[in-house]
C-alpha cells in the first residue's frame, strides 16, 4: 500500500498528500506538518485567479512558499479559461511543482463564481478548462480535484475523470462525497473505487474521513487508489502522515508524541506564524488552530479558553509555559 507515487514526471517520497484546507494550510502549517514527516505532497489553499492577476495581499499570502516547502501544489479555481491559464502559469513561475484545478469545493462563495464543484454540473466545460490549463503549463503537471457529483442524481466523477485524463490531467483526487453533502455523512469508498476503475494510467488519490493510519490503509485496500489525501485529520495531529507512512510500510504505528513534544510543535507553529506574518495576525490565526490541537491534549480546557485571548508572542509563550505546568500537575 505504500507504493511510490508519480504525478507526471514528479516522483513523491510517499503516497500521502496534505489537503488544501481553506484558512488553515498556509506556509506555517505546511512546514509544521512536513517537519513531522511522511508528507509526499502538500497544497496551498484555493488561489483566486482574479487575486493572482491583481497581486492581492491574500493571494500572495496563500501562495507564499520557501525551499523547505517542497514539493508543493498550488490550487486554482474558477470558470474563466483565460484567467485560469494565467493563474496556472503564474503558479508555475512562483515555484509550484504541480497545479491543481479545483472541481470539488462545495462552498457557496466558490460555486457561485462557476468554480469548484459547480463545474461537475458542466462536464464539457470542465474538460475544456482542464485541457487549456494543462496545455498552458510548460514544465509541471496539472492535477484535478473532484467530488463524486453535485448530488446523488448526478454522479459524474468516474466518467469525468476518464475524460480529464484524456484532456491532460496527470492525476485525479476524488473526495468521496457529493457537493450537496458538503462534509456531512460518510465518504463513499465505492465512489472512489469507481473513479479508480474509470481511468487508464494516471493515479487516483482518495480523500475523505481519513483520521487515522488505519483509515488510510482501509481506503487504499478497498478502493485501489494510489494514494491518500488527508485534511482535517492533520489539524489536530500533524504527525498523522508520519504515523500513516510507518503503518503502511511496517504495519506499526509509532508511539504518539509526548506532551513536551506536542507543546514544542505548537510553539514552532506559532513562531512560524509570527515569522511569516506578525504577532497580531499570528494570535488571531492561533485561535483557529488551538481547538484542533486541544483534541490531542486532554485535559485542555485552560488551553482552549485562554488561547482565544492571546494577543502577542509573549502572551502565547506564557500560556504554553503555564499549560505545560498545569498538565504536569495533573499527572
Amino acid at each position: 500500500m505504500a507504493r511510490p507515487l508519480k504525478i507526471g514526471d514528479l516522483s513523491l517520497a510517499t503516497n500521502l498528500l496534505l489537503a488544501p484546507i481553506a484558512g488553515y494550510c498556509d506556509l506555517a502549517f505546511r512546514l509544521v506538518v512536513r517537519r513531522c514527516g511522511g508528507v509526499g505532497l502538500a497544497s496551498t489553499a484555493l488561489l483566486s485567479p482574479q487575486g493572482v492577476r491583481y497581486q492581492t495581499a491574500e493571494s500572495l499570502h496563500v501562495a507564499a512558499t520557501c525551499p523547505e516547502d517542497s514539493p508543493l501544489a498550488m490550487q486554482i479555481y474558477g470558470g474563466d479559461e483565460a484567467l485560469l491559464c494565467e493563474a496556472a502559469r503564474w503558479a508555475e513561475g512562483r515555484g509550484a511543482h504541480v497545479v491543481d484545478l479545483n472541481m470539488g469545493c462545495p462552498v457557496n462563495k466558490i460555486t457561485r463564481k462557476e468554480g469548484g464543484s459547480r463545474l461537475l454540473c458542466a462536464p464539457d466545460k470542465a474538460v475544456r478548462l482542464a485541457a487549456a490549463v494543462a496545455k498552458s503549463l510548460r514544465r509541471i503537471p496539472l492535477t484535478v480535484k473532484l467530488r463524486l457529483g453535485w448530488d446523488e442524481s448526478s454522479i459524474v466523477a468516474p466518467a469525468l475523470a476518464a475524460r480529464l485524463e484524456d484532456a491532460g490531467a496527470a492525476a485525479i483526487t476524488v473526495h468521496g462525497r457529493t457537493a450537496e453533502m458538503k462534509f456531512t455523512g460518510k465518504a463513499r469508498l465505492d465512489g472512489i473505487a469507481a473513479v479508480v476503475a474509470a481511468v487508464k494510467r494516471i493515479p487516483v488519490i482518495g480523500n475523505g474521513d481519513v483520521r487515522s493510519p488505519q483509515d488510510a490503509a482501509a481506503m487504499i485496500e478497498r478502493t485501489g487508489c494510489a494514494g491518500v489525501m488527508i485534511g482535517r485529520g492533520a489539524l489536530s495531529a500533524p504527525w498523522i502522515f508520519r504515523d500513516t507512512w510507518s503503518f503502511l510500510t511496517t504495519g506499526v504505528v509509532p508511539p504518539p508524541p509526548t506532551l513536551e513534544e506536542k507543546v514544542a510543535l505548537i510553539r514552532e507553529h506559532f513562531r512560524l506564524l509570527v515569522k511569516f506574518r506578525d504577532e497580531r495576525t499570528a494570535s488571531l490565526e492561533f485561535r483557529k488552530h488551538v481547538g484542533w490541537y486541544a483534541k490531542q491534549l486532554h485535559p485542555s480546557r485552560m488551553l482552549r479558553e485562554r488561547g482565544q485571548a492571546i494577543a502577542s508572542l509573549a502572551d502565547f509563550e506564557q500560556l504554553m509555559d503555564e499549560f505545560l505546568e498545569y498538565r504536569k500537575a495533573q499527572g
